[in-house]
C-alpha cells in the first residue's frame, strides 16, 4: 500500500511534503542545539530578576548596588558569548539526516530523490526510476522525532526548577511594585545629599473625624496600609541637606512646603488607593501603597411593626440601627397615606452616647396632638453617619393614635379636623360644618370663647388662602376641643406648667453660662443674651399664671361654689404677691443671681401648689378620695423601688471594685499566692446570683405597678417602661456573669423620671394632694426635686397665722414641737445629682487601681461613708 500511496503522489507534491517536513528538523535542530546554549543567559537574568523582586539592591549601599550590576552584566556578557560560539543554523542535508535517523531508514532514500543518474543507458534509466520510486514510497513514514536538547546532563541537579519557584515567590511578594522595584534595581542612589546625616521622614493618615479612629503613623521603610475615605496624609521631612523634596502619588510629583531652612511639609487627602513616594535629588527616600476603605452608608430598619403603646397615647416605634463608623443621628419620616404629596413628619429620634455603631431603641413618641392623629400613615426611618451617609428603612404603614373626647362638640371639631388633614382644599364643606356649630351655642354652654374660636376658624377659612391657613385653623379648633373637653382651667394649669418648666430650663441655662463666663470672659456676650432669655421667660410665666387664676375664678363662678375662705388661703390668690415673686426672679436673674431666683421660683410653685390644694379641697366625692390615695400609694411604691434599685446599684459597685482589686493584687503576687483569691473571687458568684433574683422580683413588682397606675389613670409614664426594659438588661447581665452598672443606673434614672411623670399625671386627674397627704409614703414633688423649702423673709412672715408657715400649713404645734416633719429640709435636685456625680467619680477613680494605695484608701473610705 505504501507503494501505490508513493506512486499516486505527483512530483509537485512530493516534494511540498518533503519540504515541510525538512523545515521541522530543522526547527527541531535549532532548539536542541540553542536551549543548552541559552540557558545560562536566563539563568543569569532570572537570578537577578529574583533579587530584584526582592528589592535586594535598595538595601544595599551605591557602591555594592553598582557592583552588583556590573557582576550580574559581566555574567550575562560571558553566557551570551559561550551561547553563540560556535554556533551553526542546521542546513537541509543535516534535517535529511535527522529525518531518515528518526524514520530508520538506511541508504540515505532522501538523497536518492535528488541525485541523477550519470549516463544515458535506458535500463539503467529505467531501474534508476523505479529505485527513486521505491525511495518516494518511504517519504509518507518519515517521523521527525521529539526534540532532544540534552539539559537533563547539564543541570542534573534541577537548579532550574528551583529558580523558577523563586521567580514565582518574588513577583507574589513584590504584587503591585514589581515595576517599582525593577526600576529601583537598574538605577543606584547616587544623590548621597538626599539622605544625608539627621534626617528624618515622619508620615501618618488622620482619619475622619467621625470614625473616632487615632491616627495611623506610616513606617519611613514602606509598607501597605488601609485607611478610611476622607483621610489625610501628612508628610514631615527634616535634614539630610540638598534640595526640597517631592511626594508622589501615582507619579504625580506634588512639592513640599518649606517650613525653614531644614525642614519641611506636605499633606493631600486621600479619596482613592495609590502609591506614595518622597524623592529628593531624584533619589526615592521612602514610598508607601495607601488602600482606602470606602464608607458604607448606615442600615436601619424597625425591629418590630411601630403600632400605639399598650397603654396612652403613644407611638410605638422599635428600631435598630448600625455604621461602620457610628451613627450620627436618626430620625422618623411619616407621611399620610391619603395624601403622599404632603410634608412628612419629622421625628428626630434620640441615640445612645457617643456615636455607637449599633444601636437599638424603641421611640415612643406622644403624636395625639397631631392633625394626622386617627389616620394611616407611612413611616420609614433614616439613620445618617458622620459623612452625611444616610441609610433609609423599609416602608411601615400604621394608624396614629387618638385622643378620645367625650364632649359631643368637641368630638365634631375632631372630625372637621381630620377631614382638613385628608383633603385641605375643601375649605367651604369645614367652614360650613363650623357654622353649624356655632349655631347651637347651648351645645357648648354658650361659652364665649368656644364661640370666638369657631368664627375665627370660619373667618381663616373663608379669606385666607394660604396653605398654612388650614394648619392654623387645625391647632385653633384642637384648642378649642381641649378647652370644652377639659375646662379652661385644666388648659391653663398645662400652659402654666410649661412655662414654669420652660423657666427653670433657661435658670439652669444661666448658671452654667455664669460658669463659663468665669472661665472665659470671651463669652460674656452669650451670657447676658441668655439673661435676657430668662427675662422673656419670666414674662410668659407671669402671663400664665394670670390667666390660670382667672380662669379658676371662672370655674369658680360657673360651679356656684363659694368663695374659698379667709385666710392664708386666700392670701395666696392675690395677684400682687404672684407679682411680687416674679418681680424678685427678674431682679435676681437681672443680678446675676440665678440661685436666688431659683429660690423664688420653688416658692412660688408651693404657693400655686397650695393653691391647688385649696381647690381640691372642695366638695370631692368618696369615690375619687379613694383614687387618689391608691394613686399616692403606687407613688410610694415607686419611691420604694428607688431605694432597692439604688441599694442593687451600690453592690454592684462595691463587688466590681472588689474584684478590681483582687485582680491587681494577684498580678502583683506569685503564683502560690493566687489560689486563695481566685476562691474568694467564686465568693461573689452567690451574690451575684441573689442580686438577680431581687433583680427579676423588682422587675415583676414594677409590671405589676404599671398595670396598676394604667388601670387607675389610664396612661402609663414613659419612664416605667424604660425602667422595665433596663432592669430585664442588668437581670441578664447578672445571670451571665456581666457588669449589670450601666444598665441598673439607667433603671434608676428611669424609676425616679417615671415617678416624676406619675406626679405629673395624678395632678392632671386628682390635681394636687391635700395637706397631709402621702407625707408618709413620700410627697412625688420629693422624687423630682420640686418641694423646695418655702423661704422665711419678711413678706412671706407678715400676716401668717400662728403656727402656719408662709403657704398656711401648720409648721409647729403650741408646744412648738415639729409637726409634718417641718424641721427636716429635703435636699434639693441639683444637690442630690451633685452627689450622685461625687459618688459615681469616686467609684470611677476607685476603679483604677494603678493609682497609689494611699489614694486608694482615702477614696474606700469616702465610699464608706457614702
Amino acid at each position: 500500500m505504501a507503494g501505490r500511496r508513493g506512486r499516486s503522489l505527483s512530483p509537485e507534491r512530493l516534494a511540498a511534503a518533503l519540504a515541510r517536513r525538512r523545515r521541522l528538523a530543522q526547527l527541531a535542530l535549532l532548539w536542541e542545539g540553542l536551549w543548552p546554549r541559552l540557558w545560562p543567559v536566563l539563568a543569569v537574568l532570572g537570578l537577578f530578576l529574583v533579587l530584584a523582586l526582592f528589592d535586594v539592591p535598595r538595601q544595599l549601599p551605591a557602591v555594592l548596588h553598582i557592583l552588583l550590576l556590573l557582576g550580574f552584566a559581566a555574567a550575562l556578557g560571558l553566557a551570551g558569548w559561550r551561547a553563540v560560539r560556535g554556533f551553526i543554523l542546521p542546513g537541509e542535508a543535516a534535517a535529511e539526516r535527522r529525518l531518515e535517523r528518526e524514520s530508520g531508514l538506511r541508504h540515505r532514500p532522501l538523497a536518492a530523490l535528488a541525485d541523477r543518474p550519470a549516463g544515458d543507458d535506458p535500463a539503467a534509466l529505467a531501474l534508476w526510476r523505479v529505485h527513486q520510486q521505491r525511495a518516494a514510497a518511504q517519504i509518507g513514514r518519515l517521523r521527525i522525532g521529539t526534540p532532544r536538547p540534552g539539559l537533563p546532563a547539564r543541570d542534573p541537579r534541577a537548579l532550574r526548577a528551583a529558580l523558577v519557584v523563586g521567580l514565582v515567590a518574588a513577583f507574589v511578594v513584590a504584587g503591585g511594585e514589581t515595576g517599582e522595584r525593577l526600576r529601583r534595581a537598574v538605577s543606584p542612589a547616587f544623590a548621597d545629599s538626599a539622605t544625608g546625616p539627621g534626617l528624618r521622614i515622619e508620615a501618618w493618615v488622620t482619619p475622619p473625624a467621625y470614625t473616632g479612629a487615632p491616627p495611623v503613623f506610616l513606617d519611613p521603610s514602606g509598607g501597605s496600609v488601609t485607611v478610611p475615605a476622607g483621610s489625610r496624609l501628612q508628610v514631615s521631612l527634616s535634614g539630610g541637606g540638598g534640595s526640597v523634596p517631592e511626594l508622589l502619588a501615582d507619579g504625580m510629583a506634588t512639592p513640599f512646603q518649606a517650613l525653614d531652612a531644614a525642614s519641611f511639609s506636605a499633606e493631600m487627602p486621600l479619596e482613592r488607593g495609590l502609591r506614595l513616594a518622597v524623592r529628593r535629588g531624584g533619589a526615592e527616600l521612602a514610598h508607601w501603597s495607601l488602600s482606602v476603605q470606602a464608607d458604607a452608608p448606615p442600615s436601619v430598619a424597625f425591629a418590630e411593626p411601630p403600632g400605639r403603646t399598650q397603654r396612652g397615647l403613644g407611638t410605638r416605634m422599635p428600631w435598630r440601627a448600625e455604621d461602620d463608623w457610628g451613627l450620627a443621628g436618626l430620625r422618623a419620616e411619616l407621611r399620610l397615606k391619603a395624601r403622599p404629596e404632603a410634608a412628612a413628619l419629622v421625628l428626630d429620634l434620640p441615640l445612645p452616647g457617643g456615636n455607637p455603631k449599633t444601636a437599638r431603641g424603641t421611640a415612643q413618641p406622644d403624636l395625639s396632638a397631631h392633625p394626622w392623629a386617627g389616620l394611616e400613615v407611612e413611616a420609614r426611618l433614616t439613620a445618617r453617619d458622620g459623612a452625611g451617609q444616610e441609610g433609609i428603612s423599609e416602608p411601615a404603614t400604621l394608624t396614629l393614635p387618638e385622643r378620645s373626647f367625650n364632649h359631643p362638640v368637641a368630638k365634631r371639631l375632631i372630625v372637621i379636623r381630620r377631614e382638613l388633614s385628608v383633603e385641605p382644599e375643601r375649605r367651604t364643606p369645614a367652614r360650613r360644618a363650623l357654622e353649624e356649630v356655632a349655631e347651637a351655642p347651648e351645645a357648648f354652654e354658650h361659652d364665649t370663647a368656644t364661640y370666638l374660636a369657631l368664627r375665627v376658624a370660619r373667618g381663616r377659612l373663608l379669606n385666607d388662602r394660604r396653605p398654612e391657613a388650614v394648619r392654623e385653623v387645625q391647632d385653633i379648633l384642637w384648642e378649642a376641643a381641649l378647652a370644652l373637653e377639659e375646662g379652661r382651667d385644666g388648659r391653663t394649669a398645662r400652659a402654666l406648667q410649661q412655662a414654669r418648666e420652660a423657666l427653670r430650663e433657661a435658670l439652669d441655662q444661666a448658671e452654667r453660662q455664669q460658669q463659663e463666663a468665669r472661665e472665659n470672659p470671651e463669652r460674656a456676650p452669650e451670657q447676658a443674651e441668655q439673661r435676657a432669655e430668662v427675662q422673656r421667660r419670666i414674662q410668659e410665666l407671669r402671663d400664665a399664671i394670670r390667666q390660670h387664676l382667672e380662669a379658676l375664678a371662672e370655674r369658680l363662678q360657673r360651679e356656684n361654689a363659694e368663695a374659698m375662705p379667709e385666710g392664708s388661703q386666700n392670701r395666696l390668690m392675690d395677684q400682687r404677691e404672684m407679682d411680687r415673686r416674679t418681680r424678685r426672679m427678674e431682679e435676681a436673674a437681672r443680678e446675676g443671681r440665678t440661685e436666688d431666683a431659683k429660690k423664688e421660683l420653688a416658692e412660688l410653685e408651693e404657693m400655686l401648689k397650695a393653691l391647688e390644694e385649696g381647690r381640691s379641697q372642695r366638695a370631692e366625692s368618696p369615690e375619687r378620695q379613694q383614687r387618689r390615695e391608691r394613686g399616692q400609694q403606687q407613688m410610694g411604691v415607686v419611691q420604694d423601688m428607688v431605694k432597692r434599685q439604688s441599694d442593687m446599684l451600690d453592690r454592684s459597685h462595691q463587688r466590681a471594685e472588689q474584684g478590681d482589686r483582687e485582680r491587681n493584687q494577684r498580678s502583683r503576687q506569685q503564683q502560690r499566692q493566687q489560689a486563695p483569691q481566685q476562691g474568694a473571687e467564686a465568693q461573689q458568684q452567690p451574690e451575684a446570683g441573689q442580686d438577680g433574683r431581687r433583680q427579676r422580683a423588682l422587675r415583676r413588682a414594677l409590671g405589676e405597678l404599671m398595670q396598676q397606675f394604667g388601670d387607675l389613670t389610664g396612661e402609663i409614664p414613659e419612664g416605667l417602661g424604660r425602667a422595665d426594659q433596663a432592669m430585664r438588661e442588668a437581670q441578664e447581665a447578672l445571670g451571665r456573669g456581666g457588669d449589670p452598672r450601666n444598665a441598673q443606673q439607667q433603671a434608676l434614672r428611669a424609676l425616679q423620671e417615671g415617678g416624676r411623670q406619675m406626679a405629673q399625671s395624678m395632678q392632671r386627674q386628682f390635681g394636687s394632694p391635700q395637706p397631709g397627704e402621702g407625707e408618709e409614703e413620700g410627697e412625688p414633688g420629693d422624687m423630682a426635686g420640686e418641694n423646695q423649702p418655702g423661704g422665711q423673709g419678711q413678706d412671706q412672715a407678715q400676716g401668717q397665722g400662728e403656727g402656719r408657715d408662709p403657704l398656711g400649713r401648720r409648721s409647729r404645734d403650741v408646744n412648738g414641737n415639729a409637726d409634718n416633719g417641718a424641721d427636716t429640709r429635703v435636699p434639693e435636685e441639683a444637690e442630690m445629682l451633685r452627689t450622685r456625680k461625687l459618688q459615681d467619680e469616686l467609684r470611677r477613680r476607685g476603679g483604677e487601681r494603678e493609682r497609689p494605695p494611699e489614694e486608694l484608701d482615702y477614696i474606700d473610705r469616702l465610699l464608706k461613708r457614702f
